[in-house]
């Protein structure tokens, strides 16, 4: 599982260092959510769980005369995306989006995987729909399930087995959203849920180095990363050896590539009071 803790520590870090290939990687699922963003008004725009910045810095671009705030948990991650633009109508915040409190109500919130690491999504939901708007959007999109995404398939595939994670009724991490029920029990606050199926290629390498590219990717982000930084010498190069192998039978006119499966959801809130 993957938590706030996670987020404002070795995971925050990687994913800041590793930006330019994590915008790649999901360089296929991100216009189909811009599109669906771009259907819906907002004047107030909020971008939660906001990783290094490439949404909010479209969405800035692409509405001039909107105010966009990206916020994250991670330090890092709100310094590489402060470092990359300078759009007068953009700004990003470190903040823990279950507590944020907004100097403005926001009327759109959106997310490209950002929102499935909360503690307690029904309090954190809860809490965005009370500082929202009245009749506030939200637009995000989450990963189906894990069986769906082949790139995470495989690298389990290499790993040793691990503990048995103990039981929690909404536990956090990247397949925490999979199950439409659940999000509908997870989103306390919203109403009129929509979940369109969009399946892509999760681009882990390309370029003049594809292979390297996907490598690099994997040893920081995802679940082979902390086998490869914490395993013994011995086994870290068996799966060393294991990882290469996965990556170049991905390896597909010139990207490697895997199977990729997300949900675009979209949700009103109930708050009507002002």
């Amino acid at each position: 599982m993957t938590g706030a803790r996670d987020w404002q520590g070795t995971v925050g870090r990687s994913w800041a260092a590793e930006w330019r290939r994590t915008d790649a990687s999901f360089a296929e699922l991100t216009p189909h959510l811009l599109a669906l963003i771009a259907t819906q008004p907002g004047e107030c725009i909020v971008d939660v769980g906001c990783g290094a910045g490439e949404l909010s810095i479209a969405l800035a671009d692409a509405r001039p005369n909107a105010s966009v705030v990206g916020i994250d948990i991670s330090a890092d991650l709100i310094d590489a995306a402060s470092a990359r633009t300078d759009l007068p109508n953009l700004t990003f915040e470190q903040a823990d989006a279950t507590q944020w409190q907004p100097r403005q109500r926001p009327d759109l919130y959106v997310s490209r995987h950002g929102v499935m690491f909360f503690p307690d999504p029904p309090q954190a939901f809860s809490h965005l729909a009370r500082v929202a708007a009245p009749h506030a959007r939200i637009v995000f999109s989450c990963f189906r399930k894990a069986v769906d995404n082949a790139w995470v398939v495989g690298l389990a595939e290499l790993l040793p087995a691990g503990d048995v994670p103990v039981a929690q009724p909404f536990p956090p991490g990247p397949f925490a959203f999979a199950d439409p029920d659940h999000v509908r029990r997870c989103m306390a606050g919203w109403r009129d849920h929509t979940f369109t199926p969009v399946d892509f290629r999760y681009v882990a390498g390309q370029g003049d180095d594809p292979v390297g590219e996907a490598l690099a990717l994997f040893r920081r982000i995802g679940p082979a990363a902390p086998a490869l930084r914490d395993l013994p010498q011995n086994e870290r190069s068996g799966l060393e050896r294991r990882l290469q192998d996965l990556v170049e039978a991905h390896l597909e006119g010139g990207r490697v590539v895997f199977p990729a499966a997300a949900w675009l959801v979209t949700a009103s809130s109930d708050h009507r009071n002002g």
